[in-house]
């Protein structure tokens, strides 16, 4: 039987740092922070380049923790972006290809019906001031939950074998639109009529 892992391991000050990072403590971070311990562990410690790569299925607030405890992040190259809509993470280390995919448990995001009500409530603009305490005291009290949760009961984590690991980041060149005349990377000009567009300046000049 796997070993249970039950709460979070991050001290509180790289949870103070984490929360600057993001800018508010909520459930979709801790959701982060505990994928992120997941990758820590089965990949690899943070990631001073490219040797660690993160694909994220979702662009939530956990992607925030990932980025701020992996290392991983979309300047670099290592993280890429699939607009899945899905709370999932695929964490990929070069050096050897090892790679694990760490999605969310059916029920991980899960809140009481008061909790629902109040958040619909009070994330349009309305709510008493006693309503919108209410639903401060139960996101932190979800948030608190996920942070202490049993791993297992967040994650499934799945370990992939002979995944694609990504190339590392190019530098690439670039030229200047013949529209708007600003630089753009080469790989996203597009052509039209023999002049080289950047993609807002194709798609205007395409609509035409």
């Amino acid at each position: 039987m796997a070993e249970q892992r039950s709460g979070t391991g991050v001290n509180p000050t790289t949870m103070t740092e984490i929360v600057r990072f993001h800018g508010h403590m909520c459930p979709g971070l801790a959701m982060g922070i505990r994928a992120a311990e997941v990758a820590l562990r089965e990949v690899g410690p943070h990631s001073s380049d490219e040797e660690v790569v993160a694909l994220t299925e979702t662009d939530m607030c956990g992607v925030d923790a990932i980025q701020y405890l992996t290392g991983c992040t979309f300047g670099k190259g290592n993280l890429i972006h699939l607009d899945y809509g899905k709370n999932a993470y695929t964490f990929m280390r070069r050096s050897d290809g090892r790679a694990v995919r760490v999605s969310a448990r059916p029920g991980a995001f899960d809140r009481s019906p008061e909790h629902d009500e109040l958040s619909s409530r009070v994330r349009n603009g309305g709510g008493t001031e006693e309503e919108q305490a209410r639903y401060k005291e139960l996101r932190a009290n979800r948030t608190e939950a996920i942070l202490r949760a049993p791993e297992e009961e967040l994650y499934a984590i799945e370990e992939l074998e002979d995944a694609e690991v990504p190339p590392t980041a190019r530098i690439h060149d670039s030229v200047a639109c013949a529209g708007c005349g600003e630089l753009t990377m080469e790989t996203r000009v597009r052509k039209l009529e023999g002049r080289a567009l950047c993609p807002s300046c194709f798609e205007a000049a395409s609509s035409r």
